[in-house]
């Protein structure tokens, strides 16, 4: 595809660019030194929790993401980029209503309640994603493109050093998917969980504290519902774009110190 052709093109270009600069950020220190904290919390959990853990969160996701095409509506054929981000921005506003919504109720109904906001928060976000691969013309009832809205979500979701790996993955999404596992079930679930749970751990647990936590829910739910929008628009800019974005990725990931 040629370059951008008309305002829309060249402002949400331009966008893309600026995205992409900040998902090849090198971790900072505090990153860096979160990251080791999370690490050493992790290892103090017991290796049947983390399993519990892991089951869970893959249940939850694979029920929604893998588990049926009902769910999927048709992708949107023939359509200008401008017209296709119109309605994701559609989507994008009724989903970050109904999250802000639920959060405020699910925090003010205490501990118990707060604790259902994980499963109900983490289906509207994996629903958002079908809506968005739809606008964009993509139809995730293929089993490789469900595994992009995985990846697009564990972008979102993550630390900046996991961050930097998966966005490698995605912006060189021709050459890796013909890497990818066979079965949803030989996904790494186990590092899908626990950037997803750091990662939304302090803005979630202070949702369960009394009299905060209604506020303190819907404006996390509201801001991460944002987070993913914003990921998955520039995601999909990214396979819109496909010849003159490549052209501005480095033939390699960024240099990332482990831990």
């Amino acid at each position: 595809m040629p370059l951008p052709q008309n305002p829309a093109e060249e402002a949400a270009y331009a966008e893309l660019l600026a995205w992409q600069k900040q998902m090849q950020r090198p971790p900072s220190r505090l990153a860096r030194f979160t990251r080791r904290m999370q690490l050493r919390l992790n290892g103090l959990l017991p290796e049947r929790v983390h399993q519990a853990i892991t089951g869970t969160i893959r249940q939850l996701v694979r029920g929604v993401l893998f588990g049926s095409t009902h769910l999927t509506r048709r992708p949107l054929a023939a359509a200008s980029l401008a017209a296709r981000e119109a309605a994701v921005r559609d989507h994008l506003r009724d989903y970050r209503l109904m999250a802000t919504a639920e959060g405020a109720v699910t925090g003010a109904g205490g501990f118990l309640l707060g604790l259902a906001d994980f499963p109900l928060l983490l289906g509207l976000k994996l629903k958002l994603l079908f809506d968005v691969a739809a606008c964009y013309g993509h139809d995730v009832r293929d089993y490789p493109e469900r595994l992009y809205l995985l990846h697009v979500f564990q972008l979102a979701f993550s630390s900046q050093h996991t961050r930097n790996e998966t966005y490698y993955r995605l912006a060189h999404w021709d050459a890796y998917r013909h890497t990818l596992p066979a079965e949803a079930a030989d996904f790494d679930w186990r590092t899908f969980q626990q950037e997803y749970r750091d990662y939304i751990d302090l803005a979630k647990m202070a949702q369960l504290v009394p009299v905060i936590g209604a506020a303190v829910g819907a404006v996390a739910n509201y801001q991460l519902l944002q987070q993913l929008g914003t990921t998955a628009m520039n995601c999909y800019r990214l396979r819109y774009f496909a010849g003159p974005a490549a052209a501005a990725l480095p033939a390699s990931p960024a240099p990332v110190r482990a831990g």
